[in-house]
Formats: C-alpha cells, structure tokens, sequence
C-alpha cells in the first residue's frame, strides 16, 4: 500500500518521538493496539497543527446545523453531525497528506499497520507544513482577504440588488401614475396652448380697445376744450351784441341738441367702457386660470424631474452593480490564480519530495549493496580464514612427523 506513495512509513519509536514534540504522550501499545478514541485524538491533534481546527473550533458551526433542523429533539443528531463534520475535515487533511482512501473505517476499526501508515503520513505533512510556515501563512492570509472581499462585495451586491428591487418596486408602483400625470400634463399643455391662442387674441383686442379708448378720450378732451372755447367765446358774444329772444332760442336749441348728442357720445363710450372692463374681467380670471395651469405644469415637471433623477439613480445603480459583478469576477480569478499557485506550489514540493524520496531510495540501495559485497567478503574471509587454519594444522602435522622422523634417524 505504501508503495504507491512517496511518504516514508516511520517506524513506531520515531512516530512517538514525532507525537511528544507536539506534546502528545503516546505508548506502544497504544500505536501496536490503537483505538478508535486514540486515533480520534491523535488524528484531530494533526489536523490542529496545520488548520487549527479543533473540536471546539467546530462546537458553534455544529449548533447552527443542529438548530437549522426542523426536528424536536435535534440532540439526537448532534453526536452524528460532530462525527461527519470532524471526518470530512479529516478526510480533506488526508488528501492534502496524500492518503486518497482515508474513510470513517480508519475511525471507528483502525488497524495497527494502517493507522502508522495514515500517522506517518500526517507527520510527514506536518512537517512539510512547519517548514513551509511563512508561504503558508502568506497564503491564508491572502485567501483571508479575498474570502473578506467576496463576502464584502456579496454582501454589497446583495444590498445593490435590494436597492435596485426596491427601486424597480418603486418604478412599477410610479409607472400608472407616471403615465397619469403624462397625460394630465399633455392635456394641460394643449388647454395652454389653447390658452395662449386666446390670451394672444384677447390681448390684441385690448391692444385695439386701449387705443380705441385713448383716441376717444382725446377727442373727448378735444370736445371738451372746443366746448370750453365755444362757451368762453359765446360768453364774449353775448357781452357784445344785443340779446335776441329768437336767436337765444335757437342757440338754446342748438345747444341742447349738441348735448343730447355729447350725452348720447358719452353713454357710448360708458357702455364701451363697461364692456372693456368686462373684458379684462375676463382677461384676469383667464390669466389666473394660466397661472394656476403654470403652476400645475410647473408641479408637473417636477415629479417628473424627480422621476428622472430616480432612473437616473437607478441606472447609476446598474452602473455600479455592473462594476461590482467585473470587480467579483476579478477577485475570483484572482481567487483561482491563488489557488493555482498554491497547487503550483504543492506540485513543485511533491517533486522535490519525490526526488528526496528517489535519492533516499538510491541511498538505500547503496547501503544494501554494500552491505552485499561486505556479508560476501565476509564469507571469503571466514572462508580463507577457514583454509589458513587447515595450512596451519598440516604444517603442524608435517612438523611432528618430521621431528619423529629426525630422532629416529640418530645413533642410539
């Protein structure tokens, strides 16, 4: 099983060597027999070392999901829910250790040689990640901030779209009325120009009547002044000449005739007149019904300003929302570039590991071959040793027999 990967399967005292620097107190029983609650313990104890993640950490998300079910007795899931919760945390440190079949089994029935396997592989990890500690922390530090920014643009986004909800809301509620006072305000434009075309003829016939009346009141004066002059003149007159009955008559006649005549002139010019003021009667209640259109118009025209600046306002809001989409999407490539250089990373790591793993490797079978070669001169050692030995015995063999041979050979 551990052919498959590049990690070293560390043998029992190095992994408790391993476990009591990080202040775990491990025996070897306990790694010969281990237990679902010690690989439990041991197992969130390295995840803690590289996520911090801990039981606690993962108390406050458990209760939200035990409190977003619609059940009444939730604490019966709570066991279950800590469980799947811890095992898919751990099953995603394992991956990240290269462990791709880590499963609930490694909880709950560990065996001895897997769980030093899955220790040696988390060790390894560890340590990796201890090395790796200012890269690593850059990278959560910037994956923190584009995690801050998402939520910050999503929630900004959600606060847009409401806005933008809101403002359609508004729009559509306005849009009868909108429509209402468009029409009310085209009516009341043709009644103006309608109006207007009457105030514009009207105006001239005052024109007309003011002169009318100024030429009228000037020949009014005139005949006033000529009858002055008359009477002034016919005062003259009389203190001249000798008074006649029958001519005082006619001049009496006379007279009285030019002033039924004068007095039929002025209620003329009175009835005119009374017509005349009729008529700017009229012309003021006529300019107090264009006031009021104005000021109906005006009004008018400031709804529908106000309108305006709300679709104004509205599409500034598309505007931004546009630019926060654009904005969400750059922070998501840039999310990914992260993402890419952290696999970048990791990959560039897993070649050197492998390329240690491939040196240690070379390293070891040096070592056996050496060790071959040595066990073999041992042999032929032990084996020429062996020979000397006999050399040394028939030598010695040969020397008895020659010294027995050299006192037989002497006198008696």
């Amino acid at each position: 099983m551990s052919g498959q990967y590049w990690f070293p399967n560390m043998p029992i005292p190095e992994i408790m060597t391993a476990l009591s620097e990080w202040g775990l107190n491990v025996s070897n029983e306990q790694l010969v027999r281990p237990s679902p609650d010690f690989v439990i313990g041991v197992y969130n104890a390295c995840l803690e070392q590289v996520t911090s993640i801990s039981p606690n950490v993962l108390h406050k998300p458990t209760q939200r999901a035990l409190a977003s079910l619609d059940d009444a007795n939730p604490d019966l899931y709570s066991n279950a829910i800590s469980h799947n919760v811890m095992l898919y945390h751990l099953t995603r440190f394992a991956t990240s250790a290269r462990i791709m079949d880590f499963s609930s089994r490694d909880l709950s029935a560990p065996e001895p040689e897997r769980t030093r396997f899955i220790l040696s592989a988390f060790i390894n990890f560890v340590k990796f990640a201890e090395q790796c500690t200012t890269f690593i922390s850059n990278v959560r530090e910037k994956s923190t901030q584009v995690i801050d920014e998402r939520e910050q643009v999503i929630q900004e986004l959600s606060e847009f779209q409401h806005k933008l909800a809101v403002l359609k809301a508004q729009r559509a509620k306005d849009e009868p009325k909108c429509e209402q006072l468009k029409e009310e305000n085209a009516a009341v434009t043709t009644q103006l120009l309608a109006a207007k075309e009457v105030h514009t003829g009207l105006t001239k016939d005052i024109e007309g009547l003011k002169i009318e009346r100024a030429h009228l009141q000037a020949r009014n004066e005139s005949f006033n002044s000529e009858s002055a002059l008359l009477m002034d003149s016919n005062s003259r007159t009389r203190s001249r000449i000798v008074q006649s009955p029958e001519r005082i008559r006619r001049n009496i006649v006379t007279m009285g005739a030019t002033a039924i005549e004068d007095k039929k002139l002025v209620a003329s010019h009175e009835v005119k007149a009374r017509d005349l003021q009729a008529k700017i009667s009229a012309l003021v209640n006529i300019e107090k019904d264009i006031r009021s259109c104005i000021e109906q118009l005006q009004t008018t025209e400031k709804e529908v300003q106000l309108l305006e600046g709300s679709q104004k306002e509205l599409a500034d809001l598309k505007d931004s929302l546009e630019y926060k989409k654009v904005e969400r999407g750059e922070l998501e490539k840039k999310a990914e570039r992260v993402h890419k250089q952290l696999g970048n990373a990791q990959e560039k790591l897993e070649r050197a590991q492998r390329h240690a793993e491939e040196k240690r490797q070379a390293s070891q079978q040096t070592i056996d071959r050496l060790q071959r070669e040595y066990d073999k001169m041992d042999v032929e050692r032990r084996e020429n040793d062996k020979q000397v030995e006999e050399l040394r015995m028939e030598a010695g063999d040969i020397e008895s027999k020659g010294g027995s041979t050299y006192c037989s050979l002497l006198p008696s």
